[in-house]
């Protein structure tokens, strides 16, 4: 008959080993996820410095001193006189 510390050791053993996997398992996952992350901190940065540029660049294409020259230049408009200008009241 097998005595209680054989016993023990057989159901121990096992569990530890199992745990040992687990924990080089957790490891490795712990490092390509720490990878992946580094990897979507790159491209937030790139992101982040793509939109800045796109802002200026509309902040600069919608400026009022440059629609008004376009129209001067390119439609021929102008702007209107005073007595030009109706106003029309509304109820």
């Amino acid at each position: 008959m097998i005595d209680r510390s054989k016993m023990g050791l057989m159901i121990i053993l096992p569990l530890v080993v199992a745990s040992a996997l687990m924990v080089v398992y957790v490891k490795y996952q712990s490092r390509v996820l720490f990878t992946q992350l580094k990897q979507e901190t790159k491209a937030q940065d790139v992101l982040e410095v793509e939109w800045s540029r796109l802002q200026l660049e509309q902040t600069t294409w919608s400026s009022n001193a440059r629609i008004e020259k376009i129209a001067k230049k390119q439609l021929g408009l102008q702007a209107p006189t005073a007595e030009q200008v109706i106003f029309i009241k509304m109820k």
